[in-house]
């Protein structure tokens, strides 16, 4: 069993106090871990998103402001589970027992998480900050796609550790990882996210369509980082 993490379980009330967890957990973990190659991704995100937030880039910075802190807290909550993965939200499980496996490459780490993040915790921080801030998903979708632009600059970094010519060209397993990540995009995933946002809203006051969505949702996003977290 790993050790926990020292994660507090307040939750954070501030962007800028979302990337100082991060760092901390940056700090507390092996940068080969599995969960420690998501966090430098994610933190990476965080801190361009915020760059963002006062200078004009949103339409509505109060909400992405709400929602990053929102979405930064469902991550935090996982990670405080690090320590015993079977209590972990089961979307981040398959990251959470397999972060310290042998020939699971860096990029196989960060998009599992991305893919736990945005998959299963993005639709339901949607929610949760149209609830709070009294207003619907559709007039926020535009600032929802200038994230896509951050995300994207972030994932072509990940993809060029890994891809170089060079070495695909001698390393027939970094062809197998490359071949297995190419199956898995950001764009795709925040798209396919969005729709299950506005799903999830429409049921959102129906508590057992919500179980059953949610529960659906969780098994899906697990099913698809195992398969990007297979050893190849």
């Amino acid at each position: 069993m790993s050790a926990p993490l020292p994660v507090p379980d307040a939750p954070v009330t501030s962007v800028a106090e979302a990337i100082a967890r991060m760092e901390a957990i940056a700090a507390a973990l092996p940068a080969t871990n599995g969960l420690a190659c998501f966090n430098r991704m994610y933190l990476d995100v965080t801190q361009q998103v915020n760059s963002q937030l006062g200078q004009g880039f949103f339409a509505d910075p109060a909400f992405m402001t709400q929602l990053d802190v929102a979405f930064a807290n469902l991550y935090f909550a996982a990670v405080g589970t690090a320590g015993t993965p079977a209590a972990a939200p089961p979307a981040w499980q398959p990251l959470l027992e397999r972060r310290a496996v042998a020939g699971i490459e860096p990029v196989q780490f960060a998009l599992a998480g991305m893919n736990a993040h945005i998959n299963h915790d993005l639709p339901i921080a949607m929610v949760s900050t149209c609830t709070a801030l009294a207003t619907t998903p559709d007039p926020h979708l535009a600032d929802y796609h200038k994230v896509d632009q951050l995300l994207d600059a972030a994932e072509q970094s990940i993809r060029q550790s890994l891809e170089s010519a060079a070495e695909l060209a001698v390393d027939r397993h970094l062809v197998a990882v490359a071949n297995l990540v190419t199956s898995w995009t950001i764009t795709s995933a925040r798209d396919l996210a969005w729709n299950n946002t506005l799903l999830l809203w429409e049921v959102r006051d129906d508590p057992i369509a919500r179980g059953l969505f949610l529960d659906a949702l969780a098994t899906s996003t697990a099913l698809a980082s195992t398969m990007l977290l297979v050893a190849v």
